[in-house]
């Protein structure tokens, strides 16, 4: 296909097509993913977390949570103990602002295209109350789209194939943030205990970092406090 050939005009020499005029929310979406992953030095680690017990503790309480829940809560314990995944660089890279607050974004696909509602101040709430709010916002973004405002100061984002499947993905950092996690549906695999290997819950977890701000092995570090943290609920 030459420069100067639409793609319309190319296909449709081998068959008929139909063409599907995008939304001006869909473009302004487009135009940032483009400048996000052109602009910043993307890198992804992709890591597995044992959810085994938090699996168990989930099937013992009387209102069923996500674990998408549970993994906001064991972000906000990471970005506490690595503060610079919990920044944004200035625009001339000269300096680093340390968000003191913690405000999570959450990915949401509906037929608008992709919006990213934050929870604000998630370190202050309980996972039930957390819960609420993400139905609440989620179903928002589904139906009639959500404010500005409800998606904005985002301190870190994560992005969830939970509900449709696969393993691992690269996802594109929400700027001006430095990392963002994406978390696909938790599988059973065998796992060797030293004696046989035994079926286990594990969640798979792709970070993808800003390598202008975050080294490899911070990356890895935090991924594994990630891991960590989803562990407090352990009642295997």
């Amino acid at each position: 296909m030459s420069n100067e050939t639409t793609p319309e005009a190319y296909f449709a020499q081998f068959g008929e097509i139909d063409t599907v005029k995008r939304t001006r929310f869909q473009k302004i979406v487009a135009k940032t993913m483009v400048t996000n992953a052109s602009t910043i030095p993307h890198v992804t680690h992709q890591d597995d977390a044992d959810v085994t017990g938090l699996e168990a503790y989930r099937k013992t309480m009387e209102k069923k949570v996500s674990p998408l829940i549970f993994l906001i809560k064991a972000v906000v314990e990471a970005l506490r103990a690595y503060p610079q995944f919990n920044a944004s660089l200035t625009p001339d890279g000269e300096t680093l602002v340390l968000k003191k607050f913690f405000h999570i974004g959450i990915a949401v696909d509906g037929p608008l295209g992709l919006l990213v509602p934050v929870l604000r101040d998630a370190d202050q709430k309980d996972i039930h109350t957390l819960a609420a709010e993400l139905k609440e916002v989620s179903l928002q973004a589904r139906s009639k789209g959500l404010p500005m405002d409800k998606m904005q100061g985002g301190c870190f984002s994560i992005s969830s194939l939970g509900g449709i499947g696969g393993t691992y993905f690269t996802p594109i950092i929400n700027a001006p943030e430095v990392a963002i996690l994406g978390v696909t549906s938790v599988q059973t695999r065998p796992v060797w205990n030293g004696h046989e290997f035994a079926p286990r819950q594990i969640l798979p977890l792709s970070l993808s970092y800003d390598h202008r701000v975050i080294n490899g092995a911070d990356a890895a570090r935090f991924v594994r406090k990630i891991a960590a943290a989803l562990t407090q609920w352990d009642q295997a």
